[in-house]
């Protein structure tokens, strides 16, 4: 991409923590990379294409498809030995674009193994890893990539090098890039190990603020006319950042960590129970990067507090039900502290030349260090505001709440569980139900063996897992099964002319290994919130056995979905998505009450798995049904909701019924709705792990006996 038509960085209106997090990798890209977090059509992208602009120029050795400084070449590159001071040339810093389709010999680079078989040759195709060397390498929607993907990125980040190995043959090659990763969080998360190793994050929001989205369009406008003649217009500022940029990095090695500082480090990052030591030395870096951006040589109060403020909110999450963010007032409150005992440990006497800290440098809540290009940004400005978690719970209600035990006449409740209070007509909507505590669930598993995305639910073909057999690759050959092709070879030895120890191997004789892994699913609820449900505690342990679901479902990686059915029909709460978070602030915000149209609720069901099905043919569905199995309204609820139901059983649709019955007197309607299904029912005590040992085992076993009917 040509500089006129890039989108200046210095162009970029607001976004100040974005464009702070970005300028501070380039500063110092051993801060470990930046984490875009927001919503779509914030500039994410349009930032971090714009900052391969500001970086200084690459000296390469000439020929070397690796990047290789003519200064300092890499003893083990490829396409070495370089001798010292060999000739070189000088190319702009690239930008490196990850897709989300990307294999991994796309990434890594690739081996032929053919070659490797009958020639000896390491014969190597550089990847993205190796292009990106010294530059930029960007991938967009990060959190839908694929873990392995995720795990070689982060690995090669963090030692600097990429190392490919295949059947004995290996090849390393140095690999040191600023990674910038951007995602959308409703369309799913970073498990919490992948988030640790970014060193920082940002949440970015467009502002709510009128007169700067009029500049926003504004500007844009104005580069699609001209792109080439808006750029002219910026180029003074982006002159002038690039080289504030290059004198950052050089003071960055004269920059002083003092031991206040790094005891302000620890202090903060135990103050907000951080795991490992990560967050530490990230900290350290950044404060470091913020002082020499700032043209500093000693790390100041208020650069440890922004560090905090970048490195620390996706280091808290403890599962994916958690908001990111980080409370500032504690955090002033803990560099307070550290200030006080600094006070009180340090020795008065300054180091020679330098003027004593103020003591109340820990309560400044001013602007940080310039973010430069386009304005200064302040610490406790931005789009982090930590606000991405649950919806808050309607506290407000227009009636008294129900009884806990009302009847089931004016509740909706089951028989069995009356008690006093005020009664409610079952038709009334009550307001939501905080949902009960999670608990570990046994895996719920698709019977046969797909060939869907890898996760880790049910049994399937994978790229990666054990191999389970040969067959003839279809393509490129991406695993090869050695043993397979040495048989397939050796018959034809003397036929090929064989002298020598060497094995003559043709294409043909080339086999790719098969694998069975595990994969992801997409786990579809349609949870029953109509009135028989309202009773609190029912409701509560209800959604408490799907937030327990949805959070085994993130493990695995499935795609979930959610349909609720109530009053006279069903709805869509939440389409098919990776983005297991919104789905548990739907379930939160769930309110409950009316009569129950089971048929809808299946028959929606069955809508939305026909539409998935035509999306993604290999993804296997579960359809998970928490409801009690009573259907009310409209003419014969139960021959329709049975009817309903057969259409899933028709199209042999996994299934599995929660039984929400509970009380002394129990009719059994949710084991009748299981058996239309062909599919299996619990209860919510037996969904628990400890009650859970034969559940894998009945579905399996119901779809055999399906099959063999």
């Amino acid at each position: 991409m040509s500089t006129s038509s890039r989108y200046p960085f210095t162009a970029i209106v607001g976004q100040d923590d974005l464009r702070l997090a970005l300028l501070l990798n380039a500063v110092s890209p051993a801060v470990g990379g930046v984490l875009v977090r927001g919503e779509k059509g914030t500039a994410k992208s349009t930032a971090v294409r714009a900052l391969a602009a500001l970086l200084p120029p690459v000296r390469t050795v000439e020929g070397c498809r690796f990047s290789c400084d003519p200064a300092a070449p890499d003893p083990g590159c490829p396409d070495g030995p370089h001798p010292a001071d060999g000739p070189g040339g000088e190319r702009a810093a690239r930008m490196v674009e990850l897709p989300v389709g990307a294999s991994e010999d796309r990434l890594v680079g690739a081996l032929d193994i053919e070659r490797a078989l009958a020639e000896g040759v390491k014969a190597f195709e550089p990847g993205l890893l190796a292009d990106a060397h010294r530059g930029i390498l960007y991938v967009d929607e990060v959190n839908l990539l694929h873990d392995h993907l995720i795990d070689l990125l982060l690995d090669a980040a963090a030692m600097g090098a990429s190392y490919v190995e295949r059947e004995g043959v290996s090849v390393r090659h140095a690999a040191r890039f600023l990674l910038v990763g951007t995602m959308n969080p409703e369309e799913g998360e970073l498990r919490p190990q992948l988030l640790d190793r970014f060193g920082l994050t940002v949440e970015v929001a467009a502002s709510r603020e009128p007169d700067q989205r009029v500049e926003v369009v504004r500007r844009r406008l104005a580069f699609e006319d001209d792109p080439a003649a808006f750029a002219g217009r910026w180029s003074g500022e982006e002159a002038g950042l690039r080289e504030r940029v290059a004198a950052a990095r050089a003071l960055l090695p004269r920059v002083r960590l003092g031991d206040g500082a790094l005891r302000r480090i620890a202090a903060v990052c135990a103050a907000f129970e951080v795991d490992g030591m990560r967050g530490d030395l990230v900290m350290a870096r950044t404060a470091t990067a913020l002082a020499a951006w700032a043209g500093r040589t000693e790390v100041a109060v208020e650069d440890v507090r922004q560090a905090a403020l970048l490195a620390l909110p996706h280091r808290r999450r403890r599962n994916p039900f958690d908001a990111p963010g980080l409370d500032e007032e504690k955090l002033d409150e803990v560099l307070r502290d550290a200030a006080a005992d600094d006070l009180e440990d340090e020795p008065p006497t300054p180091p020679e030349g330098q003027a004593p800290e103020e003591p109340g440098g820990g309560d400044d809540d001013g602007p940080g260090p310039d973010g430069g290009g386009g304005g200064r940004p302040d610490p406790g400005d931005g789009a982090g505001d930590g606000s991405g978690g649950l919806p808050p719970q309607r506290t407000e209600d227009s009636g008294a709440p129900a009884p806990e035990d009302a009847p089931e006449a004016l509740t909706g409740a089951e028989p069995g569980e009356s008690g006093g209070g005020t009664p409610r007509p079952a038709s009334a909507e009550q307001r939501a139900v905080a949902a009960g505590e999670p608990f570990r669930t046994k895996v719920l598993s698709v019977p046969g063996l797909g060939a869907g995305a890898a996760g880790r639910r049910s049994r399937a073909r994978t790229e990666h897992g054990r191999t389970t057999g040969a067959t003839r690759p279809e393509g490129a050959l991406t695993k090869l099964h050695l043993t397979a092709t040495v048989r397939a070879a050796a018959p034809h030895q003397r036929a090929r002319g064989r002298s020598g120890r060497g094995l003559v191997v043709r294409r043909d004789d080339l086999r790719q290994a098969t694998r069975e892994g595990r994969e992801g699913n997409l786990v579809l609820f349609v949870v029953d919130a109509s009135g028989s449900m309202a009773a609190r505690r029912r409701m509560g342990a209800v959604k408490g056995a799907v937030l327990s679901l949805l959070l085994d479902a993130y493990q695995r990686r499935d795609k979930v979905g959610l349909v609720t059915f109530r009053g006279r029909e069903a709805e869509v709460a939440l389409p098919p998505t990776s983005s297991v978070d919104a789905a548990a602030a739907r379930l939160q915000a769930l309110p409950t009450g009316g009569r129950t149209p089971l048929a809808a609720g299946l028959l929606k069901a069955h809508d939305v798995l026909r539409v998935e099905r035509l999306r993604d043919v290999t993804r296997r569905p579960l359809l998970v049904v928490v409801t009690d199995g009573r259907a009310t309204g409209g003419p014969e609820p139960v021959a329709l909701a049975g009817r309903a139901a057969r259409l899933h059983a028709a199209e042999a649709t996994a299934s599995v019924v929660v039984d929400c019955e509970t009380g002394p007197v129990r009719l059994g309607l949710a084991g009748e709705l299981a058996r239309e299904l062909r599919g299996t029912a619990v209860t919510l005590d037996e969904l628990r792990a400890e009650a859970l040992t034969g559940l894998v085992k009945d579905v399996t076993d119901h779809h055999r006996a399906r099959r063999a009917a």
